[in-house]
């Protein structure tokens, strides 16, 4: 079965050239910007290499060289442009969510209102995060009452709220997983996965969102948190 499923998926070469392509419709000028970059440091080093007397030394380091930034520029404009693919569509937070690195374990949609705003809940080494999508007017009552019945279980454990979006006060989509990896560890791993077993008693008292979530958007995955 596993056998069928590693079949199934594209090849290496196939996987760049498929986010070539979304870089393409996202960015008309990034891989432009991938080449340039590449060839920039090629013939940066190349020079240096003249300058110095090492040219044939120079070439062989400016090709690696180039090969390295050539990639992360590439990776780089790849993550903004599915960033930019996922922005406005239901769920776009828990996918970013979805890709981050680490202990860190999501539950999307646990909390969904009339207007399709929603909560995600995310354990970590922080504690619990609870991740909203929607405007602040609406959403912060949704955030209040997630907060006061996640409390009851996790009694002890620092509950933070997030509200992810472009309004004031709120953490845009494409900063969200830095945001995330910059609060304070106050939990060991022990403690963290007998959070995670505490709160898998929650019921789901939330219907999910009627709308579309995005489905296999495979995010670049963050740093991972040390």
């Amino acid at each position: 079965m596993a056998k069928s499923e590693d079949a199934e998926k594209p090849g290496r070469i196939k996987q760049l050239r498929m986010i070539a392509q979304i870089i393409k419709q996202a960015n008309p000028k990034g891989m432009p910007i991938v080449f340039l970059s590449a060839v920039g440091t090629l013939a940066v080093v190349v020079v240096i290499g003249l300058v110095t007397g090492y040219l044939w030394y120079s070439v062989f380091i400016g090709i690696l060289a180039a090969l390295t930034v050539g990639l992360v520029v590439f990776g780089q404009l790849a993550q903004r442009a599915q960033y930019s693919i996922l922005h406005g569509q239901t769920g776009a937070a828990a996918a970013v969510l979805q890709g981050m690195r680490g202990n860190w374990q999501v539950n999307p949609a646990i909390a969904v209102n009339r207007d399709q705003d929603l909560v995600h809940l995310v354990v970590g080494y922080p504690g619990v995060v609870l991740v909203s999508e929607g405007p602040g007017n609406r959403v912060a009552k949704l955030l209040k009452a997630e907060k006061q019945r996640i409390s009851r279980v996790v009694l002890g454990v620092e509950i933070y709220d997030v509200q992810c979006g472009d309004g004031e006060g709120q953490v845009p989509l494409g900063k969200l997983q830095r945001h995330l990896m910059k609060l304070p560890r106050n939990l060991k791993k022990p403690s963290v996965n007998e959070v995670k077993d505490r709160l898998r008693s929650l019921p789901r008292n939330m219907p999910m969102p009627k709308g579309p979530m995005p489905k296999g958007a495979r995010m670049p995955r963050g740093p991972k948190m040390r």
